[in-house]
């Protein structure tokens, strides 16, 4: 099969669906392709945090100053994926004392709203905050659903004519000269080869842009940097809280909708196509985090993920802490390839701009005259300004559940809601199953983790006779799989009492393994 476009983007995450949205609004034909479902890489494997740009106000100037101009675009045009908590930035006695100050005037210098706060009041607004905490500075942090963000972004475009084609990885480029003609992909679940002939190549592919290059002859300098995180059962603190010292490791913590989110830390990588977090990440990150909040110290955790940062590269005597947040576009056509741009570095905060700055790039080269909109133009669900509010949202799913109606206690997700993401996912021909309905839904995301919404989910969708035969236990199993993968770090205390008796429904009732 082959298909004819202007644009073929690479990449699902929240960048490379924020590039076609852009294009769409600028009048360009375009298709994006990703090798596994949305988010796959960085845009799914993150702290969900809005960053004011505070974090890099002393260090990283030009990144602070894009964080905090996108975090007040964000709130206006995305802010059905947004909670405005608000941040605290706490210094504890063992900070230095001279960072305060310098972190205001950093903060005034590139524009980020920063106010000291006495610690009475510090402690009124977050209770759990560690009483010992000497200095209190607020910014506008806050936090943001990533999913929703993406599924906002594709929503958009598809409505706009953009075509998306998920489980497509490219697998081989085509060049004739100094272009690129043909980029060859394999649709992974029918084994289907598609040529895609495209007027520009795009490459939004995170972690995998230097491969991606590679298929082009093109080298880009990366380093990879391994962030891990770990998921409380519970949302214990109501303000994102970020440690008044230089960036570190453990010192930041995110509500994150119904669970609290917490890391990161930084390790040099070479695979990233199979990421751990391991028993020392995770007491280090527990141990920073309780430093700040001691009921992290207590609290039950659920899972732990790990998610790659894939940094521009230039030498540092700092390591990647000191390596710029940042982003850069690059025209290819210096490398003898006039015809694929790639976009690398960057922030979630960021990833519209670095999207306007993509599509301005590849609009020149296309000898298009269209400015960019998406500043203005609000995305699917968020045209009414209203912010995402958990609570809210909880209890508008909880009283429109018919008793017996809900298959994610965890969470609320009701059958209606599933219907709802179900035929979306039918409407634009893609995999239906527990993991492409959790990533839309939350569902599964929350204290056991799918063990009691997994089942029920399956059996819902042989209800809809969307699966057959024996299909039901392979995809329960792939589901249980990767939840797995992150639940192993954390057992002890009650995760681990929640997994025995998960063991026992699945592997001795239920025999899912088959050896009984």
């Amino acid at each position: 099969m082959r298909i004819e476009t202007q644009v073929l983007v690479i990449g699902g995450g929240l960048t490379g669906s924020g590039i076609l949205r852009d294009l769409t609004l600028r009048g360009v034909p375009a298709v994006l392709v990703e090798r596994k479902d949305i988010n796959a890489g960085a845009s799914g494997a993150n702290h969900g945090l809005l960053h004011s740009g505070g974090r890099y106000a002393v260090r990283d100037p030009a990144s602070a100053a894009e964080c905090a101009l996108e975090n007040e675009i964000l709130k206006r045009v995305a802010s059905g994926c947004i909670e405005p908590t608000g941040g605290l930035f706490v210094g504890l006695p063992d900070d230095p004392d001279e960072y305060a100050a310098d972190f205001l005037h950093a903060a005034t210098k590139v524009g980020i709203p920063a106010h000291p706060l006495s610690v009475a009041e510090a402690l009124e607004r977050e209770p759990r905050l560690n009483p010992d905490v000497q200095t209190v500075i607020e910014v506008p942090d806050a936090a943001i659903n990533p999913f929703m963000a993406t599924g906002a972004n594709l929503d958009a475009a598809t409505a706009g004519g953009a075509q998306v084609l998920l489980h497509t990885p490219v697998v081989g480029m085509k060049l004739d000269g100094r272009r690129v003609v043909q980029v060859d992909t394999i649709r992974s679940r029918t084994g289907e080869l598609l040529e895609i002939v495209a007027e520009q190549i795009v490459s939004a592919a995170g972690p995998w842009v230097d491969q991606i290059g590679a298929l082009a002859g093109v080298e880009i300098a990366i380093a990879y940097s391994k962030g891990s995180l770990l998921i409380t059962n519970s949302r214990l603190v109501d303000h994102v809280i970020n440690r008044l010292r230089p960036p570190s490791d453990a010192d930041i913590i995110v509500p994150g909708e119904t669970v609290t989110i917490t890391g990161t830390t930084s390790v040099r990588v070479e695979n990233i196509d199979s990421l751990s977090t391991g028993a020392i990440e995770v007491d280090h990150i527990i141990a920073g985090a309780a430093e700040m909040v001691p009921a992290m110290a207590e609290a039950r955790y659920i899972r732990a993920y790990a998610g790659v940062r894939p940094l521009v590269h230039a030498p540092s005597a700092e390591g990647d802490r000191g390596l710029s947040r940042s982003f850069r576009v690059f025209d290819h056509a210096a490398d003898g390839v006039d015809n694929l741009v790639t976009i690398a570095g960057g922030k979630l905060t960021t990833y519209r701009l670095m999207a306007e700055k993509t599509v301005d790039l590849v609009c020149h080269k296309l000898a298009l005259n269209a400015p960019c909109r998406t500043a203005e133009v609000p995305l699917p669900g968020s045209e009414q300004g209203d912010h995402l509010d958990t609570a809210q949202r909880l209890e508008r799913m909880q009283a429109a559940a018919p008793a017996g109606e809900v298959l994610c206690e965890c969470e609320m997700i009701s059958r209606s809601r599933v219907d709802d993401v179900v035929n979306k996912l039918e409407q634009e021909q893609h995999g239906i199953e527990p993991n492409a309905i959790r990533l839309r839904s939350r569902l599964g995301m929350g204290a056991c983790q799918g063990g009691f919404c997994g089942f029920r989910t399956v059996g819902y969708l042989y209800e809809r006779g969307l699966l057959r035969d024996g299909a039901g236990l392979e995809v329960l199993q792939d589901f249980l799989e990767k939840r797995w993968g992150g639940i192993k770090p954390m057992l002890w205390g009650d995760q681990l009492r929640q997994e025995q008796l998960l063991e026992a429904i699945y592997c001795g009732s239920l025999n899912i393994d088959g050896d009984l």
